[in-house]
């Protein structure tokens, strides 16, 4: 079924620089996932790229909330540093950025506002890692009443199993799970 483009938001999740070190092998997503963004762009979508963002300092982390006190020791993720920045195949200046400081996309910030402002019902995402990012976004999204399509081959998880089984098994529950090339077929192609 097409969305309607007035109603859908795509969603980037921590498609960055510095999430990139941490998980080597998920630049095998990037190709898959600049064609869902090239599809957005083309079908007008509502398009914002979510990932970690912390201030001067990491006020937001405790010195023993682990993994999290490993990037404040390490100053990783400030805004405006390179290891914030997003996947140059994906950005493009004046995009939307979220910034979150936890594991989910709606963790602390504005999303849902933004959302709702724009009058989105439908959310299309992907991210690093299925297990982490994808899967609480999705829990998220899924009790706020949006409906979403997950594009898994855009994802990536270190582990390919968990990968399997949530794509598979876990998120077909919540949402529609397909490929970007099905969902750019489904979505009637680029414009």
């Amino acid at each position: 079924m097409a969305l309607d483009p007035k109603h859908t938001a795509l969603l980037t999740l921590d498609f960055q620089k510095g999430v990139f070190g941490f998980a080597p092998g998920a630049e095998a997503a990037v190709p898959q996932a600049a064609k869902a963004v090239a599809l957005a762009r083309a079908k007008a979508y509502l398009l914002i790229h979510v990932g970690l963002g912390f201030e001067p300092g990491h006020p937001e982390v405790k010195a023993n909330d682990t993994p999290f006190a490993q990037l404040k020791q390490n100053k990783m993720f400030l805004k405006g540093s390179e290891s914030a920045e997003f996947h140059p195949a994906l950005f493009k200046a004046g995009d939307h950025v979220v910034y979150k400081q936890r594991y989910g996309a709606f963790s602390h910030n504005g999303l849902e506002m933004i959302l709702r402002a724009n009058g989105i019902e439908d959310l299309v995402f992907f991210g690093i890692s299925t297990g982490g990012i994808t899967l609480s976004t999705l829990r998220h999204a899924f009790d706020l009443d949006f409906r979403c399509t997950v594009l898994k081959d855009a994802c990536y998880d270190r582990d390919e199993e968990v990968h399997r089984v949530l794509t598979e098994k876990v998120f077909p529950m919540q949402a529609k799970v397909l490929t970007v090339a099905e969902f750019i077929a489904e979505q009637g192609g680029m414009a």
